[in-house]
């Protein structure tokens, strides 16, 4: 949560993250911190290169949770949660990521400690996912699906 929130102030989303909005205020930070518009040797190109790094991972970032990249991939996010099992799974801090049998990925945002040892306790990992992890956190996907050969 506290990723997401600083790069919501980066680029000064208040609530609803909308794609028009976050592409117009991110070419404007592209422009402002560019290093090419810096000279060498200039003590603000070395800052530049930082905020332009930090400006492209947020606007991949808020696009991957932003509600109309969320609605695009529901089809193909719903047929992962209900047909592939859960392989594997990591906990650190707040984020919970799952990777699932057909080799995608997803981050979950704001999964205390508390619902994480619940989640690992439970005789059906799946159906306590279904049930507490998926429709009650934000998510992203990271990684694409491995291909068969």
């Amino acid at each position: 949560m506290k990723r997401i929130n600083e790069y919501k102030k980066l680029f000064g989303v208040e609530k609803e993250i909308e794609l028009t909005t976050l592409k117009k205020k991110y070419r404007d930070l592209v422009k402002e911190w560019h290093p090419d518009k810096f000279q060498e040797g200039d003590d603000l190109k070395a800052e530049a290169e930082i905020q332009s790094r930090k400006v492209i991972d947020g606007y991949h970032f808020l696009v991957s949770i932003a509600p109309e990249t969320i609605a695009a991939n529901l089809e193909s996010y719903t047929e992962t949660i209900n047909v592939a099992g859960i392989a594997d799974y990591k906990h650190k801090g707040l984020l919970l990521e799952i990777i699932f049998v057909d080799g995608s990925t997803y981050e979950y945002f704001g999964v205390t400690k508390q619902v994480y040892q619940k989640m690992i306790n439970s005789d059906k990992l799946n159906r306590f996912a279904k049930r507490n992890i998926y429709p009650k956190y934000v998510y992203r996907k990271t990684k694409k699906s491995l291909e068969t050969a």
